[in-house]
């Protein structure tokens, strides 16, 4: 008599065939667990100073930095997708930069003055802002710095304190702390409610680590450390547990939402969060993962639109509700 599972055996009955949820596409569309939309981006955009300055990215084909009069045209098609909501990142002349970052908190600096033109213009669209130092200070670090090189974490809290009630006074809908100093999204919450600015949320970067994947976007901002790296405040790659006691203190201070940086390499990190808390989970699809996709499909080695489709959605199915992507745009007309 031959086994019950020879493929002989005409008397052979599989209850269970997964592939007839697999036979067409709509079916497999019926049966999809996670669907990316475009109410799931964010689209970084960044800006420069001047009028009609819209100049590509080297590292990053198919970005631009725009000038804010450029930038509101931008926009505008962006909302036009569907897409609700963007994070601006500026680009300073490097005069105006110092030790301190005191152009970051300027009520006619560049980032304010883009937000206020935004809402005048584009008012539905929510707008999220940096804050941190590193495009402001001559030293490209995320904090204020003393004479041995130490990241000065207390007196970096207050400067951000300053920026985010600067830009909050601009009209931003969100800012968003991604300098991971200790204590400042608490800061920044009490420094927000105390001036009336209850409405204005933190998207918090809760877990950004010392990554290799961010060179592109220090790139295109010229925010690079002119010494040492960010590893005494940015987290170690190697830590998981450790993503989870930030997000928990993010939380408690008064973040409305909390992300993971970068997002492709730290898919784990993105479930964990999403298991540890309801707050939304963002996903920041960095500059890294941005380029290799955009050097790979300029060399033909892969199918640049499936990629892209399929490197975001593992994001949402690992948990993220929300995905901040170069790719938005891009992404926005797939789905149309």
């Amino acid at each position: 008599m031959l086994p019950v599972n020879s493929t002989t055996d005409k008397s052979l009955n599989l209850l269970q065939r997964p592939r007839r949820l697999r036979r067409t596409a709509s079916l497999r569309r019926m049966v999809r667990e996670n669907t990316l939309t475009v109410n799931d981006l964010i689209y970084p955009m960044f800006i420069i100073e001047g009028e009609g300055q819209k100049v590509e990215i080297t590292s990053m084909p198919g970005c631009y930095r725009y000038s804010v009069d450029l930038l509101l045209k931008e926009i505008a098609e962006v909302s036009e997708l569907g897409i609700n909501a963007i994070a601006l990142f500026p680009v300073i002349s490097n005069h105006k930069k110092d030790d301190t970052g005191t152009e970051s908190y300027n009520p006619e600096g560049l980032v304010q003055q883009a937000v206020k033109a935004i809402k005048q213009t584009v008012p539905d669209i929510v707008v999220i802002t940096d804050v941190a130092l590193d495009p402001f200070t001559t030293h490209g670090h995320d904090g204020l710095v003393d004479e041995k090189g130490n990241i000065l974490n207390d007196p970096t809290v207050e400067v951000l304190v300053k920026m985010a009630l600067s830009q909050a006074e601009s009209g931003a809908d969100f800012v968003a702390p991604s300098d991971m100093m200790d204590g400042r999204v608490g800061a920044i919450r009490q420094a927000l409610d105390a001036e009336g600015y209850i409405n204005v949320g933190i998207l918090a970067y809760s877990a950004k680590y010392a990554s290799a994947y961010y060179g592109p976007f220090r790139d295109a901002l010229d925010s690079a450390p002119t010494f040492g790296d960010k590893k005494t405040y940015q987290m170690d790659v190697a830590n998981a547990k450790e993503a989870l006691k930030e997000v928990e203190l993010d939380i408690v201070e008064g973040a409305d939402i909390v992300m993971v940086k970068p997002a492709l390499a730290y898919l784990d990190i993105i479930c964990q969060v999403k298991e540890a808390t309801n707050l939304p989970v963002a996903a920041y699809n960095v500059s890294g993962e941005y380029a290799m996709i955009k050097a790979a499909a300029q060399m033909g080695w892969i199918d640049e639109k499936q990629v892209i489709l399929e490197t975001l959605t593992s994001m949402k199915r690992a948990g993220a509700d929300l995905i901040l992507t170069y790719f938005a745009k891009e992404v926005a007309l797939m789905l149309l």
